[in-house]
């Protein structure tokens, strides 16, 4: 494992290096965007990762989740990406929380304890509390936008979280904010495209027969764990590319390395 870092090394130098080390970072939400960023954090030398995530791959996730194959349906997202991590560093610390964060979990995450707080988080109200709660902490913060229905690479930016334009999630959270005087204590960026297609396929559920993820819900026997993408029954379903949610992911770990590599910069 002597090389593993070698080539990041050439570019960014040892004590750049020395500091992806030592800095620890938390990711909520490891789908599609989440889970691409991880493995290019643990790629890039972040040896100290927690992952935050709820479910358990769903045959549904296997276009675009780094996680998800055949043989990890049904298995529980963090327990499979740690095992992923770990084989590619196995002296990195991961660590996995099955969790689902929100307003009355958020202290169990000890956000305090992080340099870097990222946000790839689906739900609207779980993803407008942590911008909320994640900006009180002296860690820098990152949140992805919306990654489905689209497919043009060309129109994925990043920008401060106020100025995002033609993206309706941004939109949807900047009404709720207004509408409960409820703010983010500082300005973060965020990774967004202005692209926004139309579905054209119809919706179905994950086509299984005795579907895995209802059954794993239950061996979980958590009663937090519920509203889960599990069959893609949500109320709406957006398609998705493979392409697409991984370039945010990757564009999400670029941020944190180059913070890591210029901390100066400033927004």
């Amino acid at each position: 494992m002597k090389g593993l870092f070698n080539r990041t090394e050439l570019l960014l130098g040892k004590e750049v290096m020395k500091r992806m080390e030592t800095v620890k970072v938390i990711v909520f939400g490891i789908g599609g965007v989440g889970g691409w960023c991880a493995e290019s954090l643990v790629r890039s030398g972040i040896c100290h990762l927690t992952i935050v995530d709820s479910d358990r791959v769903c045959v549904t996730n296997l276009n675009r989740q780094v996680m998800a194959t055949t043989q990890t349906v049904g298995k529980v997202k963090v327990e499979v990406l740690k095992q992923r991590l770990l084989e590619i560093n196995p002296a990195a610390e991961i660590t996995a929380m099955q969790m689902i964060y929100s307003q009355d979990t958020a202290a169990d995450f000890h956000l305090e304890e992080y340099d870097y707080i990222l946000d790839a988080i689906d739900s609207l109200a779980h993803k407008v509390d942590l911008m909320v709660t994640a900006t009180q902490y002296p860690a820098k913060f990152f949140s992805s936008m919306g990654a489905a229905l689209k497919i043009d690479a060309s129109r994925i930016k990043i920008t401060e979280f106020w100025k995002v334009n033609g993206c309706p999630l941004a939109a949807l959270i900047r009404k709720r904010m207004k509408r409960r005087a409820t703010y983010p204590a500082k300005k973060f960026l965020c990774v967004y495209s202005d692209e926004v297609l139309e579905n054209k396929g119809v919706n179905t559920s994950c086509g299984l027969e005795q579907c895995l993820c209802p059954k794993s819900d239950q061996e979980i026997g958590n009663p937090d764990l519920t509203n889960h993408e599990w069959c893609s029954l949500k109320a709406r379903i957006n398609g998705t590319s493979s392409h697409i949610p991984a370039i945010f992911g990757f564009m999400m770990a670029g941020l944190v390395v180059q913070d890591v590599y210029a901390p100066e910069n400033k927004m």
